[in-house]
C-alpha cells in the first residue's frame, strides 16, 4: 500500500493532481484549485451513514455504508477512481480527515489493481496548512497597497508586477458595486486558498515584497482573510494617477464592452439582457447612497445607453453616465480616503512612473 503523503508545500507548488472524495455539499463548501470531487458517497448516502452513526455507532454506519456503495455502484466509483488514476499517475486521493472514506477508495483501488497514495490529515490538514502559509507571509514578508481613483487601471498595473497578489482575480470580482462578472465567484474557503497558494509559490521563486490593491474587507462575496485585511490598515500606499477621459474610456471598456461580450459568451443569445439587467442592478445596489434625484437621471442615462447598445451595438452614450458616476460619487469618496490616508501614500504618479518604482521599491528586510 502506498504511503501517505504528507508534503503540503511539494503538493501545492507543483500542483498534484487530487480527487477528492468527500460528499460533493462538503467539496462546494470547499476546496482546492484544480482538485476533481470524485466522492464515496454522494449527500444523501453520506447523510444516511451520518445517522445510523450518531443512533447505532460506527461499525452499523460502515456496514450501511458498504450496503449504499455496492454492486453497480460501486464498480462506476471505483471505475472513476481508477480512471482518474491512470490519467495522473503523480496524483493524490484525500478525503476530510484521511481517514476511512479515503482508506477505502484506496483500498478498492488496490483491488482493481492500482496502488494509489493518499494525502495524509486529508482536506483538513492542507486547509490547516495553507492557512498557515497566509500568516507567515503576513510575518515575514513585506506588502505595500496600490490605491487610486476608480477606472485608474489597478488592475492593469498589478498584471505587468512579477510580485503582485490580484485579489479581484482570485475573488472572480471586480471589488465595486459594479464588480460581478458573468461567471460566478468561488466559495470563501476557495478563494482563500486560490490566494495562499499564490503566495506560496511566489515566495518559492524568491519574492519577499507584495503589491496589493487596496480593497475593502469584501470583495464580492469573498471576504479577504481577517489578517490580512487588518494589516493592510496600517501598510504604506502608492497612489496610481490618470486622466478622467482615460479613466471614462477603460471603464467603457471593462464594464460595459468587455463584460456584456462576456455574458453573451456565457449565455449566449440571453446573454446581453442578462448584463444590462446586472449592470441596472449595480447601479440601483448604490440608490441609497446616490440619492433618489441623482440615481434616478444617472439611471435614464444608463437605460438609454442600453437601449442604443442593444439597438446599434453602439456604446458612446454610457459615457454620460460613467461621467456623472465619476464625478457626482466615486471621486468625492475616493478623494477623502486619499486625504485620510495621505501619511501613508509613499509615492503617487502615472502607471510608467508607478510601475517603474514598484519595481525598483526595495524590500526592507524582516
Amino acid at each position: 500500500m502506498p504511503l501517505d503523503c504528507t508534503d503540503y508545500r511539494e503538493i501545492f507548488l507543483n500542483d498534484r493532481p487530487m480527487m477528492d472524495t468527500r460528499a460533493p455539499i462538503e467539496f462546494i463548501k470547499g476546496a482546492f484549485p484544480g482538485v476533481l470531487n470524485l466522492p464515496l458517497m454522494t449527500d444523501q448516502e453520506r447523510q444516511r451513514v451520518g445517522t445510523c452513526y450518531k443512533q447505532q455507532g460506527q461499525q452499523a454506519a460502515i456496514v450501511l455504508g458498504h450496503q449504499l456503495v455496492s454492486g453497480d455502484i460501486k464498480q462506476q466509483r471505483i471505475q472513476a477512481w481508477a480512471d482518474f488514476a491512470r490519467a495522473h499517475p503523480d496524483g493524490l486521493l484525500y478525503c476530510f480527515r484521511g481517514g476511512l472514506r479515503s482508506q477505502i477508495v484506496q483500498q478498492w483501488l488496490k483491488e482493481a489493481g492500482i496502488d494509489y497514495p493518499r494525502v495524509g490529515g486529508g482536506y483538513k490538514a492542507m486547509r490547516t496548512f495553507l492557512l498557515d502559509t497566509t500568516e507567515q507571509a503576513l510575518q515575514q514578508c513585506d506588502f505595500v497597497l496600490l490605491g487610486g481613483m476608480t477606472g485608474t487601471g489597478k488592475t492593469a498595473v498589478l498584471g505587468q508586477l512579477d510580485n503582485a497578489l490580484d485579489l479581484e482575480g482570485h475573488a472572480n470580482h471586480r471589488g465595486s458595486s459594479f464588480g460581478r462578472r458573468a461567471t460566478g465567484q468561488p466559495s470563501n474557503i476557495d478563494f482563500e486558498n486560490r490566494l495562499a497558494v499564490d503566495l506560496l509559490k511566489k515566495r518559492e521563486r524568491g519574492v519577499r515584497g507584495f503589491v496589493l490593491e487596496d480593497e475593502n474587507r469584501m470583495i464580492g462575496s469573498c471576504a479577504l482573510p481577517l489578517p490580512l485585511y487588518q494589516s493592510m490598515q496600517g501598510l504604506p500606499m502608492v497612489w496610481l494617477e490618470d486622466h478622467l477621459d482615460s479613466r471614462v474610456q477603460r471603464i467603457l471598456d471593462d464594464y460595459v464592452v468587455n463584460l456584456s461580450a462576456e455574458f453573451v459568451a456565457v449565455h449566449g443569445e440571453e446573454g446581453f439582457a442578462l448584463f444590462a439587467e446586472r449592470l441596472l442592478e449595480s447601479l440601483n445596489k448604490i440608490h441609497k447612497r446616490l440619492g433618489g434625484e441623482r440615481h434616478q437621471r444617472l439611471f435614464l442615462l444608463m437605460e438609454a445607453a442600453l437601449a442604443e447598445q442593444a439597438r446599434s451595438g453602439d456604446v458612446e452614450l454610457h459615457r454620460a453616465w460613467i461621467e456623472g458616476l465619476l464625478g457626482e460619487y466615486y471621486d468625492p469618496m475616493y478623494a477623502f480616503q486619499r486625504e485620510s490616508k495621505g501619511a501613508r501614500i509613499e509615492f503617487s504618479g502615472d502607471h510608467g512612473a508607478v510601475l517603474d518604482y514598484l519595481r525598483q521599491r526595495p524590500s526592507p528586510s524582516r
